[in-house]
């Protein structure tokens, strides 16, 4: 039994490599794009960045324990690709963009990780050392699979699947599965746990590329001329109460001036003298 449990674990390690080998090297499209532009064109390297330090992390991670080789292995791997990846973009992307790059690069790899082996190293010992250095990685993992559910809200919003690559999510979902089994066989809930929030989003995804995959997309173009309609009926009210309150100005400057006429006719009525009438009184003698 124990024997059978062994090699079910060594199963689910090996196949959670093989996908995961798969997912780090989806992005060779996009760097391809990138060559063949000889620009970034608008791709940002974050994703790069951090996949590279979660692998560092899950690597400082396995060191730390002692039966979780297949770790190792695969993180390692991406620790090779995702630094490829990164000095690609940084060949290629502009003097701003690589100067953002390599300062997330400073604060996430060198003084973030720097410090999390710092202070594990001098502040813990033994099994608690393992222990800290798992919830960090769990803590970061759920982070890492929060994160597409902005390319989510966007299918929603956009009713298109455009930006959400089928086979990409297949692959995080396969992954998750994977390593799930994995983590749960070997009784590691610092594996296992992330994962069930990982594979939860791949359903979610695939659900929504069925659903959304065949329906007309609302295009950024629709979604601006609503909006550019919204404006100019904003634009008309506005020129509407603009045009009453000029009329109400136009009647009140009429009738200040109507009133300033009336002053000074009455007060030019009020400079004249009195005219007597010239009455002439006869005396009989």
């Amino acid at each position: 039994m124990i024997g059978n449990l062994a090699h079910l674990t060594l199963a689910f390690g090996v196949l959670g490599n093989i996908v995961s080998f798969m997912v780090f090297l989806a992005p060779i499209p996009t760097f391809y794009k990138v060559y063949k532009n000889k620009s970034t064109d608008g791709f940002q390297s974050a994703p790069y960045v951090v996949g590279l330090f979660s692998a560092m992390l899950w690597i400082y991670y396995a060191l730390l324990k002692t039966n979780v080789m297949l770790l190792i292995t695969i993180n390692s791997v991406g620790c090779f690709i995702e630094t490829l990846y990164i000095c690609f973009f940084l060949l290629y992307a502009p003097k701003k963009a690589r100067m953002e790059s390599l300062k997330l690069i400073v604060l996430l790899i060198v003084v973030g990780f720097g410090l999390i082996v710092v202070l594990t190293q001098f502040l813990a010992s033994g099994v608690a050392r393992g222990v800290i250095v798992g919830w960090i990685c769990l803590v970061f993992s759920l982070c890492v699979f929060v994160a597409p559910l902005g390319v989510l809200r966007q299918v929603i919003k956009t009713k298109s699947v455009e930006y959400m690559p089928i086979l990409l999510s297949v692959a995080l979902t396969l992954s998750a599965v994977m390593w799930f089994f994995y983590g749960l066989l070997l009784g590691d809930f610092n594996i296992a746990i992330p994962n069930v929030l990982g594979f939860t989003l791949g359903i979610i995804q695939i659900i929504l590329y069925f659903l959304y995959k065949n329906k007309k997309p609302v295009t950024i173009e629709n979604i601006s001329t609503f909006e550019r309609k919204i404006c100019e009926m904003e634009e008309q009210k506005f020129q509407e109460i603009n045009d009453k309150s000029i009329d109400v100005e136009k009647l009140m400057s009429s009738l200040v001036e109507k009133l300033n006429k009336c002053k000074d006719a009455s007060e030019c009525m009020a400079a004249e003298p009195q005219t007597v009438p010239n009455c002439t009184i006869e005396v009989s003698s």
